[in-house]
């Protein structure tokens, strides 16, 4: 069995990516500073996820099908901190959720971890 959010990707294509401007690779972090647009004098957010129905341009694949992070190693905080609801068995994820929910997607549950 795969990992869920590597069939998911609701995620991406539902919340704004916004992340302080230090984090790019051309202000010394790790994610590329090209995959990024100008938010406000603090803060860039991920190209294509401020719009009115966001999808992050380094989403690959299909929602829901098969979808995975194309700079999954650089990718920024906010990546890092949504984490996928029960994937260590006792911890839901509203935001998750709501993104599955608006893709069309039943939310997690352990048992989707189960077998991993």
């Amino acid at each position: 069995m795969t990992h869920p959010c590597l069939r998911c990707g609701a995620c991406c294509a539902t919340f704004r990516v916004a992340f302080h401007w230090m984090e790019t690779d051309a202000a010394g972090g790790i994610t590329p500073a090209e995959l990024t647009e100008h938010l406000d004098p603090h803060r860039v957010n991920m190209r294509g996820t401020n719009a009115y129905e966001p999808r992050c341009k380094s989403l690959v694949g299909t929602v829901g099908v098969a979808a995975h992070c194309g700079i999954y190693e650089v990718r920024p905080s906010p990546c890092h901190d949504l984490k996928p609801a029960w994937e260590d068995g006792v911890t839901p994820s509203p935001q998750c959720d709501k993104a599955r929910l608006k893709h069309g997607m039943a939310p997690l549950t352990p048992a989707d971890f189960a077998l991993l």
